[in-house]
């Protein structure tokens, strides 16, 4: 079939003819974009369908042991089976997304630069583990800094929820299905400012309050 031609009038009739075409029962409602009505409510329903869940995740004391300002792999221990639940979470079609506090670096402890190259080993150990960090904040900025470029407030640092909405909005995410999982109150506090569920994490590991959760399996 060549040329201009319709799907209705041409290329369904040719299908049908040579028992190439097959017909399936949607769950919901097809939207006819030649109808002025149906375009309107496209329009809203289509985006809000393609918006997907995600996991926030704090990194010290929920992805490894917080022993303090970790800025360098000799002192990153992960906590137990997280490498599995981040798999289970991947699986399940969430984003998963890490936003972290690093005062660290206010404090002189380490740079940027370090933090930057342990984090792209933690992202590709979890990824060799079955997981994906599909992205990750980081707000560096401390009211008492000792490094003075990073001293001050900044709406990146929870209980802000900066870094939260930021991904939520350039990722196209839904508040709605999305979860943040975080040790500390201010970790709970930026979720709630976000507009989006937050789990304290402690005593209770994350792999544990994941596999109650169900969600992920």
């Amino acid at each position: 079939m060549t040329g201009n031609c319709s799907l209705e009038q041409d290329v369904l009739p040719t299908l049908l003819r040579c028992g190439d075409l097959k017909g399936l029962s949607l769950p919901s409602d097809i939207h006819n974009l030649s109808v002025p009505a149906d375009l309107v409510l496209a329009e809203n329903d289509v985006p809000k369908r393609l918006r997907r869940p995600a996991v926030f995740l704090d990194r010290d004391g929920v992805i490894n042991r917080d022993h303090g300002w970790v800025g360098t792999r000799e002192r990153f221990e992960w906590e137990p089976d997280v490498l599995e639940t981040i798999a289970q979470m991947t699986d399940s079609g969430h984003h998963v997304f890490i936003v972290t506090n690093q005062s660290g670096v206010a404090r002189g402890l380490y740079t940027e630069d370090d933090l930057k190259q342990l984090m792209d080993w933690v992202i590709e150990t979890i990824r060799k583990h079955g997981g994906t960090i599909d992205d990750w904040r980081y707000c560096p900025m401390h009211p008492e800094a000792v490094v003075e470029q990073y001293r001050g407030q900044s709406p990146d640092r929870k209980p802000a929820p900066g870094m939260i909405l930021d991904l939520i909005t350039r990722w196209e995410l839904d508040p709605a299905r999305c979860v943040m999982f975080g040790d500390q109150p201010t970790d709970i506090q930026a979720a709630d400012a976000a507009g989006i569920k937050g789990i304290r994490v402690g005593p209770s590991t994350l792999a544990e309050l994941a596999s109650h959760r169900g969600s992920f399996q």
